[in-house]
């Protein structure tokens, strides 16, 4: 296994995908250096997994908060194998309604939380000549919908920048890949800010069986085998684009 002894970074790693990415990757072996927030949720997780894991509260707004985060897993283990750029939000409003706040914080978090760890991670790549950065896009980046043009438009550019950082760095052993998740049972779904989605939102998952619900939206350990399955793949291996959906989501 190639995931053994991997130094990996994972940012919005106190819940979700990030925190379910964090525990399969350090049952694999691999040294987990997790990012969020939350420090509460992060020192919970970091016991649970045990040595293999370590953690800084980070806001990935913040590009000194980025940058120190990557710092530490070089200082800790003298080299970074795995960026996971995995922090995101996803509020749904209609364009007229005009919610200006919400849009600058998608940006920030959803594109720039993703420049300030590429820009932080690649002169640490570029000098061992070997690394992969990894990030979470969304079926929101390959399909437009309504009340989401502002997230679709995030996602949208995450795929452009990854596609831009595999053909600049591809020649330096630097290889990038998105993940893109269709429906996944996560805290995402709390960062909505949009009432009647999140009403309809919960009544899927009230009106349905545990087996219903995996068939419209994925838990976050299906994300995180996928990661670590990216994550596993030799040097000479590049994989640049995961979609994953649940078998019944239409878009």
């Amino acid at each position: 296994m190639t995931i053994k002894d991997k130094v990996v970074v994972i940012t919005g790693a106190s819940s979700g995908i990030g925190e379910a990415t964090a525990k399969i990757l350090a049952a694999k072996g691999a040294k987990v250096i997790l990012g969020a927030r939350r420090e509460d949720k992060l020192q919970e997780i970091t016991k649970a997994i045990g040595p293999n894991a370590s953690y800084q509260v980070t806001d990935v707004t913040k590009k000194a908060d980025v940058k120190a985060l990557l710092d530490l897993a070089v200082t800790r283990y003298g080299r970074l194998d795995v960026l996971f750029n995995n922090a995101g939000i996803m509020p749904r409003e209609k364009l007229a309604d005009a919610k200006y706040d919400n849009w600058e914080k998608e940006l920030q978090v959803n594109v720039m939380g993703v420049l300030y760890g590429i820009g932080a991670a690649l002169p640490i790549m570029q000098q061992q000549h070997d690394g992969l950065i990894i990030t979470t896009d969304s079926v929101a980046g390959h399909v437009v919908y309504p009340e989401s043009a502002v997230y679709n438009g995030t996602k949208y550019a995450v795929r452009a920048i990854m596609e831009g950082l595999r053909q600049e760095e591809r020649l330096h052993g630097i290889r990038s890949t998105i993940v893109s998740p269709g429906s996944v049972s996560t805290e995402l779904a709390k960062t909505v800010d949009n009432p009647v989605i999140q009403e309809e939102m919960a009544k899927v998952f009230q009106q349905s069986t545990p087996e219903q619900r995996r068939m419209t939206a994925l838990d976050p350990e299906d994300i995180a085998n996928a990661v670590a399955y990216v994550v596993d793949q030799p040097k000479h291996v590049a994989i640049s684009d995961m979609l994953i959906r649940p078998t019944a989501q239409a878009v």
